[in-house]
């Protein structure tokens, strides 16, 4: 207390013994013992608690990583499909233009082209840009032909070679070459409408028999456009 005088001290100590003093004394320290106890049980369970996120968090962790590596794997693996499958379709493209490389010159001749000289994937460029290739393309002095074979043909192809002959007709323009263009496209599989499609565009068409290539016979009305 405040301003306590010794006389009032000594009032206030009456009725207090050594046996009272002593058990307040004991009290007061199991309070505080109590009190250091749950303290200690309180801090034990928020370290556990922080050791439970922890651990889940690293279990987390753990996963995305695990799901990022096997993402990362799916996507190796759709990438060397992708790669395999267009190498597969680029080497089956290959495969067919060369059957009918060998044989397609002798077979126009057949029609009285008489080309003398054939060039395979003959790109034409200006200014250091391809404006268009031909699979192979057959001249002479008179006439050009670029020919575009397909595995199997159709009618886009058909449109896109279109497209192509127009641009090298431009090209031969722009460089005096008066020379006159016929098309030709061709395909190891030619269904009855894309070779129908064909002879309605002016193309002649190309076609595998057994071993050997043949141009296909053309209807009684087949007038081969020119450029």
């Amino acid at each position: 207390m405040e301003n306590m005088t010794a006389e009032q001290a000594a009032e206030a100590a009456k009725g207090y013994t050594f046996e009272t003093v002593w058990a307040a004394l004991l009290e007061m320290r199991n309070n505080i013992n109590v009190y250091i106890e749950k303290s200690e049980e309180g801090r034990q369970k928020a370290e556990a608690e922080r050791q439970k996120t922890e651990e889940e968090r690293q279990k987390t962790e753990e996963e995305r990583q695990k799901t990022e590596e096997a993402f990362r794997r799916m996507e190796k693996t759709v990438s060397d499909l992708s790669k395999n499958i267009g190498g597969l379709g680029n080497m089956q493209g290959r495969l067919t233009e060369a059957m009918f490389e060998a044989e397609l010159w002798k077979k126009f001749n057949e029609l009285d082209f008489f080309f003398n000289k054939q060039s395979s994937r003959y790109k034409f460029f200006e200014n250091g840009r391809v404006l268009a290739e031909a699979d192979f393309f057959l001249e002479n002095g008179e006439y050009a032909m670029p020919v575009e074979i397909k595995t199997e043909l159709s009618h886009d192809d058909i449109d896109e070679h279109l497209e192509r002959i127009a641009t090298i007709r431009k090209y031969m323009d722009t460089r005096g070459d008066s020379r006159k263009l016929a098309g030709a496209v061709g395909g190891g599989i030619v269904s009855e409408n894309a070779l129908n499609y064909a002879h309605k565009k002016g193309l002649y068409v190309v076609m595998q028999t057994g071993d050997a290539v043949a141009i296909a016979a053309v209807p009684h009305n087949f007038t081969p456009r020119e450029w």
